[in-house]
């Protein structure tokens, strides 16, 4: 035993590590640390401009195993969250067994300056020494990763395409708003080309009385919320035109009178804030009631009550004439990315199948579904800071981050200096028990 530089003693682990695999680790990392710059030339051009052993975060990668032992000496403190040999047991706690060695070091001096946050790792990692990082980074890549989560523990989302799940959903709407989102049904409105987000905000007044229609709120009042967004998803997305209904009124009195109403639904009836309701199109009975509900008050809406106050019943129909009598644009509406499409986005820097092959960029196999899930969140609401990261979770919805953390939890992670060791050292076993001969061959002679 000898006494090591982190303040305690450090039991000749290296003793435990055959002697070939303490001459040949650095070669190995060297050629999986080469295998992944050819594979990945994203991951070259990060770091062609320094020399591998002058960057101080690429030095894990480059460890012998006198470090790895070191490493595992000072990983002791970290077993009671991330497990035995880096395979965690706890919720929200990644596996770090067979992650990319320069990542973890760089995230464990992000928490060491306080550049990530977190309340466990920040005081874990507070002390250590920059020596000591790097060991530890080096001994939890060396290790197997953690097995894949078998198939049947997680399944994925049954319905992956919200498109799809909310054209599902609004079979039942299509008596009263139209097949396609566009009524033909006088008094009833057009769904087709409303934002999503003012149609979660309308039919969430029907559910707390904002807006007092019984049989409305009987229908949507158990409406789950993934249900309701791909309701909305679904009409924002439907291409909108004209109600197929009659409208009564004054169109040359309703554009006069509609010109107080441009400042919130556009010229034309076509709002740009995704909070005000584009009105062009839209059936001119519905425009009328929903008028009138706001005057009375069964629409609690003040500035919609305080615009309506003055108005009569003619200026009402004019109005819903001029709006009816306008043609209807589509709001600028993007449908989200399958699970598919989003797994070939993030495999382009996490590599094929979650395999990283750029050692600062995390693998994402069997890692931890629960982790994942916190991870993207955070991301997503910039609790943790990435710039890459947050513009790309951004657009996640939680079925995406669902499908993803179940994705890639059923995925094996390689880890390439396990694998290259262990065929290296076949190979190593091989040459000592077998003299090396050295083959020429002899040009004919002429």
């Amino acid at each position: 035993m000898r006494q090591g530089r982190y303040g305690f003693a450090i039991q000749a682990e290296e003793k435990s590590i055959s002697r070939t695999a303490q001459v040949r680790y650095p070669t190995v990392l060297f050629l999986a640390f080469a295998a992944a710059m050819a594979w990945c030339p994203g991951a070259a051009a990060q770091v062609d401009k320094t020399s591998p052993r002058e960057a101080a975060d690429l030095r894990a990668v480059f460890a012998n195993a006198a470090d790895i032992a070191e490493g595992r000496q000072i990983a002791q403190t970290c077993v009671r969250c991330h497990g035995e040999n880096g395979i965690s047991t706890t919720k929200d706690v990644p596996h770090v067994a067979g992650q990319r060695s320069a990542y973890l070091y760089n995230k464990l001096r992000a928490y060491q300056t306080g550049a990530r946050r977190d309340p466990d790792m920040e005081p874990a990692a507070k002390f250590l020494s920059d020596d000591a990082l790097v060991k530890v980074a080096a001994y939890y890549s060396s290790l197997e990763p953690a097995q894949p989560l078998p198939t049947a523990a997680k399944a994925a989302p049954a319905s992956s395409d919200p498109v799809a799940a909310g054209k599902a959903a609004a079979a039942a709407c299509g008596g009263c708003h139209g097949d396609d989102g566009v009524s033909k049904v006088p008094g009833m409105p057009s769904l087709a080309g409303l934002d999503p987000k003012y149609f979660v905000a309308a039919v969430k007044g029907y559910i707390s009385d904002q807006r007092k229609h019984d049989m409305m709120k009987s229908l949507v009042m158990s409406l789950p919320d993934a249900d309701l967004n791909n309701l909305a998803l679904y009409y924002g997305l439907q291409k909108p035109r004209r109600a197929e209904t009659p409208a009564a009124g004054d169109q040359a009195a309703g554009k006069e009178a509609a010109k107080d109403c441009a400042g919130c639904h556009g010229e034309q009836g076509v709002s740009t804030n995704p909070a005000n309701p584009s009105l062009a199109g839209q059936d001119a009975s519905y425009l009328v009631v929903a008028l009138r509900a706001y005057k009375e008050g069964s629409r609690a809406e003040g500035s919609m009550k305080n615009a309506v106050a003055t108005l009569d019943e003619s200026t009402m129909k004019d109005l819903a004439a001029f709006y009816a009598a306008q043609a209807p644009q589509a709001p600028k509406v993007v449908k989200p990315l399958s699970t598919a499409e989003w797994v070939q986005r993030c495999d382009r820097c996490h590599g094929v199948f979650g395999n990283s092959t750029d050692p600062r960029t995390p693998a994402l196999a069997a890692q931890r579904t629960d982790y994942l899930d916190k991870v993207l969140h955070a991301y997503k609401s910039g609790e943790r800071k990435n710039s890459v990261m947050t513009a790309m979770s951004a657009t996640l919805t939680d079925a995406n981050i669902d499908g993803l953390a179940a994705f890639y939890a059923r995925l094996r992670l390689h880890n390439p200096a396990v694998r290259m060791s262990s065929a290296r050292g076949a190979l190593a076993d091989a040459r000592l028990s077998k003299p090396a001969t050295v083959t020429r061959s002899v040009p004919p002679v002429p």
